[in-house]
Formats: structure tokens, sequence, C-alpha cells
């Protein structure tokens, strides 16, 4: 099986992953803008059972969600660097994001599958993907985010 590490900015966190990703999207989410500061994230799902943390702190941000999930973001606890996160309820169960930028080179070693929430994508940014959704395939809101979280035009 094959194996790929990977770690923080400052290196104090160091992880390994075995196998191929469950599933690795781009998401043009206004959380993940915010998160990231960039235009998406890169995400790369693993069942929690194939990622190893090898060294390193974290540090946990938990953020409700408007579908009443949780979304508990890891942090290196000395850089900063969101490395991993997990989100609560379907489909995401037993599952852990990580950063897709955090592997070690060859750093984009997998497959992109997927584009969600291309509703508030950047109008430069062009991913050819097999999947694209204006939101997710689960987005089931209960309440209203505010407007600078909803990417609502």
């Amino acid at each position: 099986m094959d194996s790929h590490q990977g770690g923080c900015l400052c290196g104090a966190v160091r992880f390994e992953v075995q196998g191929q990703p469950f599933r690795s999207a781009v998401c043009h989410c206004r959380y993940c803008q915010l998160r990231t500061g960039a235009s998406f994230r890169l995400s790369v799902y693993f069942p929690e059972d194939y990622v190893t943390v090898l060294s390193g702190r974290m540090q946990i941000y938990e953020h409700p969600t408007e579908s009443g999930n949780t979304w508990d973001i890891q942090r290196c606890a000395r850089c900063g660097t969101s490395v991993f996160w997990t989100v609560s309820g379907e489909p995401w169960a037993g599952l852990l994001g990580i950063s897709g930028g955090c592997f070690d080179p060859p750093t984009f070693w997998y497959d992109i599958d997927r584009e969600v929430f291309v509703r508030s994508r950047a109008e430069f940014c062009t991913i050819d993907t097999p999947e694209r959704h204006d939101t997710h395939p689960a987005y089931q809101p209960r309440k209203p985010d505010p407007r600078r979280l909803s990417g609502d035009e």
C-alpha cells in the first residue's frame, strides 16, 4: 500500500497516510476562503484510521455550520497551519480532511474528484473536475449564514 507524508509550515506537525484518498476536492465555500485566506481549499479526505500523526501538537477550533454540523479545524500549535479537519454528521463520519498542500513533494500526487460551492468561486478560477456542484451534494442548511459567510450573490 502506498504511503505519503506531509506536515505543517514549521515542520513540528508531521503525518503519514496509507493508500489512496477516499475523495479529493476543491471547495470554494466562504468558510474555506476565510479559513485559508485563498480563493479555494484543496481537500484530501482519508478514513481516519489511514492517517497517523507522527509528531507535533494540534490546536482545535470548532465552528458550527449553518447545516447544524461542527467543523473542527486542527492547526499546528506552533505555526498555525491548518492541517486537518473533521465535520460532524454524514457523509463525513470517520473521514479526516487534510489540506492538500501539506503533503511532501510530489505534493499533488492525487487526482481531484470534484469541485463544490462553485456559487462562490472566484471568476479567475478554472478547474477541470469530473463533478461540479453549486453547493455540496449533502448541503442542507438549517439556518441562514450571515452574507459574508454564505457565498450567495
